[in-house]
């Protein structure tokens, strides 16, 4: 094992390297001042190990990247064949075997005619570009007056400056405004914090769709691009959508000339236990932007996939799509999603989500009988948990209390538990459970012991 190659002294070296050097992302850096750095070092499956030995249950795949597990030496196989054949070359006005192929299969598995496939790096550059797209798009056909995008609260969308801008974080984005101008939120779909609907939750998901209506006038359709929307918002903890609700957005859309864009960079390849989030929940997007499970992790790659409308107009005259990414669709990256899809086929990933789902639920669901478990909530292998002050009156935590309980206990808790996953507030403080898609009975079983110790614990420090 790697991790026996670190004595004391070479821990220790490992540790300094990091302090000094070592700029981690969304970090607090001086919580390390006088902690060491986690340093993961291997993995196995549905499990991590540290540079001390010590084994974790992946119970976020990563960042709801690692589909199908770590250690799959098939996709690293694929990558080094790829590196040794061509390393790179750009999509710059040229092709490569590889991106070819991955374009037709990607297009192959995305609903209705979205057909053109645009790769980029990551998740964040394929949500730029497609506000890019609908921007340009829109200017190309007459209305050029139709720029500003729609988003709902408290979603993420990325951390570059546009996809930021479409976040609906207002916490991430301030120390970084002016941003790009032009967006504006709407409801987001947490029936949990919507007493006023009562029970209804079709009610609610129509209410909650009208309101993006609602922001198209406020600001004229004339002038609104594009609807930014993910299947099962990520950011607040795991918000499905209510019954209907996709069907009356897609109306509404249609209504004003504005495109739906379908942000699946968390929620494709196997999350929901489909290949795309919006074959699950029954709508046809314009543009899907996709990243993460794409690979599995195993390099890093994004796409934007749009439908033959928003092509038309780059297929006459000079016309372009000045837009790009040095390592878009890179070749070993191209190669390894490739490897990565024949391996959901051959292994029936998106079956054996669909089919344990229902168990990783009821598994979590164990856990309401916790005081401060108020809701679970999510689809397929993704859930939160949304934690409580009052169960009786769903009152939530100040942020003084969430501080002490998220990050000054629950986080460092469930790690030295055994478990890897995200406690958070951005919203209301949720635990967030999302495990490589190859999980089974006994993964669900050992996150809800490691659960049910810690949040049992942390009762007490409250």
């Amino acid at each position: 094992m790697p991790s026996e190659t670190f004595d004391a002294a070479g821990y220790d070296r490992l540790q300094a390297s990091a302090r000094d050097h070592l700029w981690m992302h969304f970090t607090r850096m001086s919580s390390y001042a006088t902690a060491d750095v986690p340093v993961i070092v291997r993995g196995d499956g549905a499990y991590i190990y540290d540079a001390k030995g010590r084994r974790y249950l992946d119970g976020l795949a990563g960042l709801f990247v690692s589909q199908l597990g770590h250690g799959r030496t098939e996709l690293a196989e694929a990558a080094a064949k790829q590196a040794a054949e061509l390393a790179f070359f750009p999509l710059w006005s040229y092709a490569h075997p590889k991106s070819i192929e991955l374009a037709e299969r990607v297009a192959g598995y995305a609903p209705g005619d979205l057909n053109r496939v645009f790769f980029t790096s990551g998740g964040g550059e394929a949500v730029e570009s497609a506000w890019k797209l609908a921007k340009q798009y829109f200017k190309l056909t007459g209305k050029p007056g139709k720029h500003k995008v729609i988003s709902r609260a408290i979603a993420y969308h990325g951390t570059t400056q546009g996809a930021l801008s479409i976040t609906g974080l207002p916490e991430l984005k301030a120390p970084f405004e002016p941003l790009v101008p032009s967006t504006f939120r709407v409801p987001n779909t947490n029936f949990y914090r919507a007493p006023e609907h009562g029970d209804d939750l079709a009610a609610f998901g129509r209410w909650a769709a009208d309101q993006i209506a609602v922001a198209i006038e406020n600001e004229g359709a004339d002038t609104v691009a594009a609807v930014f929307l993910e299947p099962v918002q990520n950011a607040g903890g795991c918000f499905p959508p209510p019954p209907g609700y996709f069907d009356r957005v897609r109306e509404i859309c249609d209504t004003y000339d504005v495109l739906l864009v379908s942000d699946e960079v968390i929620c494709a390849f196997g999350r929901l236990g489909h290949l795309f989030g919006a074959q699950r929940y029954g709508y046809q997007p314009d543009i899907i932007t996709c990243a993460k499970g794409l690979t599995s992790g195993y390099a890093p790659l994004g796409a934007m996939i749009a439908s033959e409308r928003l092509m038309e107009p780059y297929l006459h005259g000079s016309t372009s799509f000045a837009h790009g990414y040095t390592f878009g669709g890179h070749p070993v990256s191209a190669a390894v999603a490739l490897t990565n899809l024949d391996i959901f086929e051959r292994e029936s990933i998106t079956e054996h989500v669909r089919s344990r789902e229902g168990s990783f639920r009821a598994t979590l669901e164990k856990l309401l009988d916790l005081p401060l478990v108020g809701d679970v909530r999510g689809a397929g292998y993704f859930y939160g948990i949304e934690l409580v002050k009052d169960k009786a009156t769903k009152e939530t935590f100040d942020d003084e209390e969430s501080e002490r309980l998220l990050r000054g206990f629950l986080s460092k808790a469930l790690f030295e538990a055994g478990l890897y996953c995200r406690a958070d507030d951005r919203g209301d403080p949720v635990i967030q459970l999302s495990p490589p898609l190859i999980c089974d009975q006994e993964h669900f079983d050992e996150m809800e012991q490691i659960l049910r110790s810690v949040l049992t614990e942390a009762e007490t420090l409250l």
